[in-house]
């Protein structure tokens, strides 16, 4: 009899808390048939070179219903006046790495546990989403198991909030390459947070490792590495056999290879054995050009992140490599970026950071480097929305404002065209039809309808 009581009496405690302390909604729910309307000064679309001459963009369930003027906007649609703000597709992120909380790269690892990198990796992506990156691909992270994959896990189980995830959990190298910790005595036996391989069968191994746990792609280390000790930039690390395996066994799980590459040789080798971009490519020269731009590869320069290593407030552990790029090549590779991008080579936007550290404004600086580079304002956009959408493989359902398209929307205060640094200031985040983050007026909103929280 006592124990009925005591279970009565837990039961009724139980319902009192859920009563009194709901459970967090995670995500405003949209009512099936109630049609947003969003309505802004004006609509880069991602497709025409210059601002639409209408502002309306009409929203049902996920998926971006209708453009137009405000006479298509029905009566009984919720509208958010955006006010003196560009409306235009959600950014994408293509060279991230959200768990590197700290800035000595090749240590960060070490220091803390998975969990706690996925804890505070999940709050880094959470703060991207609302600062206008609505997708992001991972280029390898700082972990020695799988946290960014079970963070998509959960992003895609709508368990959490963030940006739509693809990528990478690990890169491979080679022993003592830029992925290898080479400052520390052999009496050591320190775990990398990458995949050391040599030869064949440990490439073909850690392929099929990286599919099982979740990986969408393969990155590899074609070459050395600025942020890394011990190493060449200017030099590859990867044999022509083993490469020829590795793009081998990517393809057989259908998994896009994303080439880390700063030498020319090594680019070159990437881009015959079928990377689908190049990351970094700093020493490209024309035959790479040439051999991009006929095999249809995407390069992803990441140009910002040496700008903010070169502050003196931020410090590397290969500071001198940086510093010397920034002092005698920079200007040499902005130019071969544009010399790419004429040439009809899609360039594409990454910036190589991710850590909680970073203030979230800076990640948007990467376009405004493709604007010095001589991509025109426009063109620095698409490759943050478009032509990132197509490196993705996505370009069917994200990277434009277009009719059926998946409704990954944000609003920026001023115009872009006019002021890249627009991107900074991001006042309106819709991701897969939900709103994220909004600083304008809603109008004509049903009482049993959520459409998010500033």
């Amino acid at each position: 009899m006592r124990e009925r009581c005591r279970s009565k009496n837990w039961r009724t405690l139980f319902l009192v808390v859920c009563l009194c302390y709901p459970l967090p909604k995670l995500y405003a729910a949209q009512v099936d048939d109630i049609i947003i309307a969003l309505v802004a000064e004006r609509i880069i679309d991602g497709v025409s070179d210059e601002a639409l001459d209408i502002n309306v963009v009409l929203v049902q369930h996920n998926k971006i219903l209708a453009l137009g003027a405000r006479s298509i906007i029905p009566e009984s649609a919720q509208v958010i006046e955006l006010g003196h703000t560009t409306l235009m597709p959600g950014l994408i992120d293509s060279h991230l790495h959200p768990l590197l909380h700290t800035d000595d790269y090749q240590f960060a690892h070490i220091k803390t546990s998975s969990a706690y990198k996925a804890l505070k990796g999940h709050q880094t992506l959470l703060k991207l989403l609302k600062a206008g990156w609505t997708s992001v691909r991972i280029a390898g992270d700082s972990d020695i198991y799988y946290a960014s994959q079970d963070i998509k896990k959960l992003i895609d189980e709508k368990v959490l909030q963030g940006p739509r995830i693809t990528g990478a959990a690990h890169y491979l190298s080679v022993t003592g390459g830029g992925g290898d910790i080479n400052f520390v005595s052999p009496e050591q036996n320190l775990k990398v947070d990458g995949l050391i391989v040599d030869g064949v069968d440990e490439i073909r191994k850690a392929i099929r490792n990286e599919a099982k746990y979740g990986s969408d792609w393969i990155k590899v280390l074609v070459t050395g590495a600025f942020m890394s000790v011990g190493d060449n930039p200017e030099s590859v690390h990867f044999s022509d056999e083993e490469l020829e395996a590795l793009f081998d066994e990517a393809a057989r799980r259908d998994m896009p290879v994303m080439a880390h590459a700063h030498a020319a040789d090594g680019i070159k080798k990437a881009v015959r054995a079928g990377a689908r971009s190049i990351e970094h490519g700093t020493y490209l020269d024309d035959e790479a050009i040439r051999l991009m731009k006929k095999h249809g590869t995407f390069l992803v320069p990441t140009i910002y992140v040496g700008d903010y290593y070169s502050d003196p407030k931020n410090n590397l552990r290969e500071q001198d490599a940086n510093d010397d790029y920034i002092l005698n090549y920079r200007g040499i590779f902005l130019k071969k970026i544009g010399a790419a991008h004429r040439a009809g080579v899609r360039i594409v936007v990454g910036t190589d950071l991710g850590g909680y550290q970073y203030p979230v404004n800076v990640y948007a600086r990467e376009f405004a480097t493709l604007v010095e580079a001589g991509l025109s304002p426009m063109d620095a956009i698409k490759a943050g929305t478009r032509v990132a959408a197509e490196l993705l493989r996505w370009e069917d359902r994200l990277g434009t404002v277009e009719v059926g398209k998946l409704a990954d929307l944000i609003a920026v205060e001023g115009n872009p065209l006019e002021d890249i640094s627009a991107l900074e200031r991001v006042s309106f985040v819709m991701a897969d039809g939900v709103v994220v983050k909004h600083q304008h007026k809603i109008f004509k909103i049903e009482p049993s309808v959520s459409v998010g929280t500033p």
